[in-house]
């Protein structure tokens, strides 16, 4: 095969792995986009022996290769090893594929090799709230179009232990990277991929339209705060699909900003499908509305989700000076076990970006609906907690079975500033809830990501 890199015409053979073995033979994989070039990470004087450091010849390799974008696109391999970086950017019409052997590890070399960057327009602050800038994602990318992360599920670990730490023992000044941050990009997959031990968050999609995230595996300490799993963040038109997600926080935390931040920048996280996910979280939810929902958060349909000894799990968060909104929300088949609240809505979350945000802008919760629910080893069945001048309305929960643990609280469900209706849960719903004939509503339409079908690609 011919590749053109630099201007140059060189026939690769075979590439060599550090230990001497021949790379895989090709590998087929479903993508957004195929590519017409194709180059080896190798090309570019990568060494995979978990110790070289790599950031410049992933620099290189992507530089290089953004001039194909006009051209068919290119797909940078990267084969069997253990391949040390630092943060490096991605380019549109680029696949970035890793060999099953293939694991990108994150350097703990020094602070440089994770260069800061600003905090994001829509939260003011770093994400885990600190003033001071943050450091850069493993994997970022800003403003690019189609933009592929697969592999037949290679590695990308953070190696955050170090960072896990020092945030323990209060040593940092500026925030934790993220594994990957993709800002503003059309056309976004990140698929087959294992990650990993991230010093923060692990996925996080932020202004984007149009996102394929599925086949993912992310695994995290569960004792580790922060390690969120998948967060979409002021995103429209995502799909999330078949991971599964073990995590110290969130496994998937749905975001649009936060306070009057969230408010100017006014980007909603809406038409969101969540499908066949399986979490565990022992001190977070399934998935979070949330608390940073400033920009709005609509049309989410949740289905198909296993849990596993998690705190909660759908949960929304928000606040008095969050504004925004958290409305046409639609779960359905969801089995629970170990579970220490099954459904809850805090409208009293305590965190703020600082002391500017504006305390009349009161955030609307509305049309939440969950239905066909089976939950074991529940402690607390419900905490709906609406605000005395926003109360959560439109409430509709139905054929709910929740069975109760040894743990099990007396109050099974404590309801304030909420209204809606139940039909066929167990135990017995708050009398805010009174029973009504009838199953809460789940939207039978596609949602425009639906239409994207991923097409047949090759490493060769």
């Amino acid at each position: 095969m011919v590749f053109h890199i630099l201007g140059v015409v060189i026939i690769l053979l075979v590439s060599a792995s550090p230990s001497g073995r021949a790379d895989p033979a090709p590998v087929q994989y479903s993508a957004i986009n195929c590519r017409k070039h194709t180059a080896v990470l190798t090309d570019f004087g990568a060494v995979g022996d978990g110790k070289t450091l790599n950031t410049k010849a992933f620099e290189t390799a992507v530089a290089n290769l953004s001039q194909f974008a006009a051209d068919g696109g290119a797909q940078l391999i990267v084969p069997a090893g253990k391949w040390l970086t630092g943060s490096f950017n991605l380019t549109s019409h680029f696949t970035l594929f890793l060999h099953k052997d293939a694991v990108i590890l994150g350097s703990q070399v020094n602070m440089e090799d994770w260069p800061l960057v600003a905090p994001l327009p829509s939260f003011g602050t770093a994400a885990d709230g600190s003033t001071g800038a943050r450091h850069a994602s493993l994997l970022f990318g800003a403003n690019l179009t189609d933009v592929v992360i697969t592999g037949n599920n290679g590695t990308i670990d953070g190696q955050g232990a170090k960072w896990w730490d020092d945030f323990k023992n209060k040593k940092l000044k500026d925030a934790r990277p993220f594994l990957v941050e993709i800002q503003s990009t059309d056309q976004l997959q990140i698929s087959n991929v294992t990650f990993t031990n991230s010093p923060m968050w692990n996925v996080h999609p932020v202004y984007c339209s149009n996102v394929v995230i599925q086949g993912v595996t992310i695994l995290a300490p569960v004792e580790v705060p922060n390690t969120d799993g998948i967060n979409p963040d002021s995103c429209t038109n995502i799909r999330i699909e078949d991971c599964y997600i073990a995590s110290g926080d969130d496994c998937i935390a749905v975001k649009s900003g936060i306070d009057q931040y969230g408010i100017k920048v006014g980007k909603p996280t809406k038409q969101l499908a969540i499908r066949r996910v399986t979490c565990v979280s022992p001190d977070s939810a399934v998935v979070a509305l949330g608390s940073e929902m400033s920009g709005g958060i609509q049309d989410v349909r949740i289905e198909d989700v296993t849990a596993i000894n998690c705190q909660s799990g759908i949960r929304i968060k928000t606040a008095v000076g969050r504004g925004g909104y958290v409305k046409d929300i639609f779960a359905r088949r969801m089995t629970m076990s170990g579970m220490e609240k099954v459904f809850w809505m805090s409208g009293a979350y305590k965190s703020h970006a600082d002391g500017g945000f504006d305390p009349n802008a009161l955030p609307v919760v509305h049309n939440i609906n969950y239905r066909d629910v089976v939950a074991q080893n529940v402690t607390v069945s419900a905490i709906l907690d609406g605000l005395e001048k926003a109360h959560f309305t439109g409430i509709c929960i139905s054929n709910v079975t929740l069975n109760l643990g040894p743990a099990a609280r007396e109050l099974q469900w404590n309801c304030t500033n909420v209204s809606g209706t139940t039909s066929r849960v167990t135990p017995k719903p708050c009398d805010e809830l009174p029973e009504k004939a009838g199953d809460c509503p789940f939207p039978e339409d596609k949602l425009p990501i639906d239409d994207v079908v991923l097409k047949s690609c090759s490493t060769a």
